[in-house]
């Protein structure tokens, strides 16, 4: 077995085999219908059945599912900052976490349009227990975040993880896409967790941090979702945090939340892709030499492109307002966008429950919030 095997995705090698597995499972066709609903199943599987490398699949099939998906459950994707990358270079591109996977993929449909090299994307192994879905998420340049090891397994595990990066962006010309946290944010607050960049530093083999960082190219990305469909299926989870109870999943909680976020309706969504890294990376080296506190500077940093760049909406600004018990910020959303976002209310949340409003309400507005710590929140 090769050093990779147990993260990495399929070599092209092996792609027309991995789709040979799964062109007749149910769930593909239900993919295929929804993507192509006017061509007969056996010329989309005589299409799929001639494809070879990651590339063809992923340009092919899924840029035209996630097109489709855009379609029917947002009003559109709009981009910035993509203009300052620089083409056949690869990248290191640290987002926040919104969707399981829906960001990666906005990502790279982006990446695609503006003619940019696509990334490797990690994905926790507790979303891909199905074989079917380990399948497709091998055919579509995943590789595998494995969770819930004993500790030095844990380690072991982050150490190939950063060694397999390092391999994709420096010898293979290939980007890579990484969440800053493990697991999505919950409550609106992006936030890079030190674990994400200290797993990263892992692979630079004793190399200075902040060199071995610039090498990697990082890119913060922030991405932000007009409703999030997934708004709703987040609460258990934050009451159990709010009342300091363990929280834990019910049986299918990761592949119906995943549904929904594909499913349901985004309305506006808007990517942005920040500045390299470089010119922070120097200031975090000469002002420190401890490891641990470059890391923190590296975290803040990535937050401060990150939240700064975050578009708000004015579900984002009606949150805060009806939170705050004030009209701070009437003139950024209409009476008819209050009145959509109150009605979301109250078939989401249970009126009488006092702690589920305030968190539903946080969950939208802590990102104007974070805005106004930087003093531009309009």
């Amino acid at each position: 077995m090769q050093k990779f095997d147990a993260i990495r995705p399929y070599y092209d090698t092996e792609v027309n085999n991995g789709i040979k597995s799964l062109v007749n499972h149910p769930m593909m066709r239900a993919i295929m219908n929804f993507t192509f609903p006017d061509i007969e199943d056996e010329d989309w599987k005589n299409q799929l059945l001639k494809t070879h490398s990651i590339r063809d699949f992923q340009c092919n099939f899924i840029y035209q599912s996630v097109q489709k998906v855009l379609e029917n459950s947002s009003e559109g994707l709009t981009t910035s900052g993509f203009e300052k990358l620089e083409k056949n270079t690869p990248y290191l591109f640290i987002s926040n976490h919104r969707d399981i996977i829906l960001d990666t993929s906005i990502l790279n449909v982006s990446l695609f349009d503006h003619g940019l090299v696509m990334t490797a994307s990690a994905i926790g192994d507790n979303l891909v227990k199905k074989d079917f879905l380990l399948n497709l998420s091998k055919l579509n340049r995943n590789f595998l975040v494995q969770r819930g090891l004993p500790p030095r397994e844990l380690l072991q595990s982050s150490k190939l993880m950063s060694e397999y990066i390092g391999k994709l962006i420096l010898t293979e010309n290939r980007s890579v896409w990484i969440a800053q946290r493990e697991g999505r944010t919950k409550d609106g607050n992006d936030a890079t967790h030190q674990g994400v960049l200290k797993m990263l530093g892992m692979g630079s083999n004793e190399e200075n941090l902040m060199e071995y960082f610039k090498k990697l190219q990082i890119v913060p990305v922030s991405i932000s979702y007009e409703y999030d469909p997934t708004d709703a299926l987040k609460m258990p989870q934050l009451m159990a945090e709010a009342k300091a109870e363990k929280y834990v999943k019910e049986k299918n909680e990761d592949f119906i939340t995943l549904l929904s976020g594909i499913i349901g309706q985004k309305k506006r969504i808007h990517i942005h892709v920040g500045s390299i890294l470089n010119k922070e990376l120097d200031e975090i080296a000469m002002e420190n030499d401890n490891t641990n506190k470059q890391v923190q500077a590296v975290a803040q940093a990535i937050d401060d492109s990150i939240l700064q760049s975050y578009k708000l909406w004015p579900t984002n600004y009606i949150a805060y307002d009806i939170l705050n018990k004030t009209d701070r910020f009437k003139n950024q959303y209409t009476d008819n966008e209050k009145s959509l976002f109150e009605r979301r209310l109250e078939m989401k949340i249970d009126a009488s429950n006092g702690m589920m409003m305030e968190s539903f309400l946080n969950m939208y507005a802590n990102p104007v919030v974070n805005k106004l710590k930087y003093g531009n929140a309009i």
